[in-house]
């Protein structure tokens, strides 16, 4: 029996939300811990999350991740009642907290999860800090990226 080789590059991704990007000018980001019961870690080892409709508030000085969707696994344990989308508190410095506050709440910035990942066997989520685009300004994003991807592949021809 020959052993399986560890790959060299480990993904520690769990979910990405792709769609922040194109909604919200993402201006700044924040590593934050999240607060998850036991069939939660077990799921997100599988990879079962999905951050596409969640966002992050703060109220009384804590952040709440609200919308994110994880999957509960088959082979759950019979004697608990997994509710996917429940709101998960995150775990971060109250000085962070405080500064991601007075910014939502005085210029109209929105706290967006950007992805969820493992760092050293804790799962931790990158919520972003963006404005809300406008439809001009995504159309605007939309051109740039195919422009991008047109230049990519005419300089790969030549």
């Amino acid at each position: 029996m020959t052993k399986k080789k560890k790959s060299k590059t480990s993904d520690n991704t769990i979910a990405l939300n792709r769609i922040a990007h194109h909604h919200y000018a993402i201006e700044d980001d924040l590593e934050v811990g999240i607060v998850l019961e036991g069939w939660e870690v077990k799921s997100l080892r599988n990879k079962n999350l999905q951050l596409k409709e969640s966002y992050v508030m703060a109220k009384n000085g804590e952040l709440w991740l609200i919308g994110a969707h994880i999957s509960p696994l088959n082979s759950a344990s019979t004697h608990i009642q997994p509710n996917p989308t429940r709101t998960r508190k995150l775990l971060a410095h109250q000085s962070q907290i405080d500064r991601l506050m007075g910014l939502v709440d005085r210029r109209g910035y929105t706290l967006v999860a950007l992805s969820a990942y493992w760092s050293r066997g804790r799962a931790k989520i990158k919520i972003g800090l963006g404005k809300g685009k406008k439809h001009h300004d995504k159309r605007a994003s939309e051109k740039d990226r195919d422009w991008q991807r047109d230049k990519a592949r005419i300089l790969k021809h030549s």
